[in-house]
């Protein structure tokens, strides 16, 4: 059940847990998946490439799943708010308006995660089907469709990377603006899975572990089963 904060849900510094261990892991395992991914790129690394891009299909997979039955702040219901709240939030943060710390994600940043996600996807599936320079290989799929659907894969293959590098880019800089104008420091809660919020705030509910590791299960069999198809 959620209900108001209690003085246990608080530790010693009176913050609350509100980023469970399986959004932090997803986070930075997406962070660190993305930066080695460019760099086999360039390195040539073609092998560890493609499982990199199999390891972000299964991560992007994972946060779907967890969107759907994982914890409060986890869900994509309590986060994706209509354009009013969104345009709410971007007046309110550039008001001089006392803030008001988001339990979670915060209406522009919970359409942030859709379109991070969306990204990720085009990226990795494009891989999926893309063709090398001389048309001898690629992903695991390039056979199964024709020369032409691979030029176009390997087109957005590329084009959803230089969409993610922007993304990464405003992300960072939106950061940066909490932190410069609200003082609200965005980062630490993604390490800690605490902050400080107001008393009487709703305690958003944890999911327990084992269903986290259960759709990580089924990302991974997903992922799996696709590339036995190939």
């Amino acid at each position: 059940m959620v209900g108001p904060l209690t003085e246990i849900e608080r530790d010693e510094s009176g913050r609350v847990r509100i980023w469970d261990l399986p959004v932090r892991l997803f986070h930075w395992a997406l962070v660190l998946s993305l930066g080695a991914s460019w760099a086999t790129a360039e390195l040539d690394m073609l092998d560890w490439h493609k499982r990199l891009g199999y390891a972000a299909i299964a991560l992007v997979l994972f946060r779907i799943l967890w969107g759907l039955i994982g914890s409060d702040t986890a869900r994509f219901s309590r986060f994706l708010k209509g354009p009013g709240a969104v345009l709410d939030h971007v007046r309110h943060l550039l008001s001089r308006e006392p803030w008001r710390p988001e339990v979670g994600h915060n209406p522009l940043g919970g359409w942030a995660v859709v379109a991070l996600l969306a990204l990720v996807a085009l990226q990795a599936g494009s891989g999926l089907f893309t063709v090398d320079d001389l048309g001898f290989e690629g992903g695991p799929f390039f056979e199964h469709v024709s020369e032409d659907t691979a030029k176009e894969a390997r087109r957005l293959h590329f084009l959803s990377f230089d969409l993610l590098l922007v993304m990464v880019g405003v992300h960072v800089a939106a950061v940066a603006l909490y932190l410069l104008v609200k003082k609200d420091n965005l980062v630490g809660p993604m390490l800690t899975g605490r902050r400080v919020l107001p008393d009487g705030t709703a305690a958003p509910r944890q999911a327990p572990a084992v269903r986290a590791l259960a759709c990580l299960a089924v990302a991974i069999a997903a992922v799996w089963a696709m590339l036995a198809l190939a």
